[in-house]
């Protein structure tokens, strides 16, 4: 098991950095100078060289190496942490199939698809309802009590799909309802005003991006996954 969630999570990991890379980073970055102030939307995009007050001189060639080095940092950093991460996920979807097929069920590949499916909607799509991906810079309520608010809501969001595949009685569907709609009916913790630095345009493409990404990063790791698991099982019983 560990095998196969290791392997599926580095398929996934991989996938989801690249699409990260490519769609996600650079809005990242342009977010980050508004945070920083070097830019603000106020009145169209607006340089500002003096933000923290203080002026450095440096040389171009010393800016750009500069930037090259933190950039680089930031990619190998983004790099281990999403395979981690992946990894981690993969070894809770492979711990599930275990589960599952201990009570009788087989996973097959469009099983596999579905738990992926599923896993986006509640890592992602459910805690997305009330705590949506912010941009750097954004303010926001104590972060203690959004953690708790989107732990809490990702676990009853899979305990719920989880009984809407598997509950097959209406008293388990009943109960899966009440999972996915708690949370939202507590709230997740908001400030009481809505401020942002960064355009309101730049902060939807943010959220919708990162969204596609989390979505094609979990159809990858709920497939791969699925294969391996297959796989696993068939040499065993070969």
């Amino acid at each position: 098991m560990f095998t196969s969630a290791l392997f599926a999570g580095l398929i996934a990991g991989l996938i989801a950095v690249l699409l990260q890379w490519s769609l996600v980073e650079h809005l990242t970055l342009e977010g980050e100078e508004y945070e920083t102030g070097n830019k603000t939307h106020f009145g169209g995009v607006l340089k500002i060289n003096e933000a923290a007050g203080e002026v450095q001189i440096t040389t171009p060639d010393e800016t750009v190496e500069a930037e090259d080095g933190e950039l680089t940092t930031r990619l190998s950093l983004t790099f281990f942490a999403t395979i981690v991460t992946f990894i981690g996920w993969s070894l809770f979807m492979n711990a599930g199939f275990a589960v599952a097929e201990r009570f009788g069920q087989i996973i097959t590949m469009k099983d596999a698809l579905l738990w992926g499916i599923a896993g986006f909607a509640s890592v992602h799509l459910m805690t997305g309802i009330g705590l949506p991906p912010e941009l750097p810079g954004t303010p926001a309520e104590d972060i203690e009590l959004r953690q708790l608010w989107w732990i809490t809501t990702a676990i009853s969001s899979a305990l719920a799909f989880a009984l809407f595949a598997y509950g097959r009685t209406p008293v388990f569907i009943a109960v899966g309802f009440a999972l996915l709609l708690a949370p939202h009916l507590i709230g997740a913790p908001h400030l009481s005003e809505y401020a942002g630095l960064a355009p309101p345009e730049l902060s939807g493409e943010y959220v919708a991006r990162s969204l596609a990404v989390g979505m094609m990063s979990w159809v990858v790791l709920g497939l791969a996954a699925g294969y391996f698991w297959n796989r696993g099982a068939d040499t065993q019983s070969a």
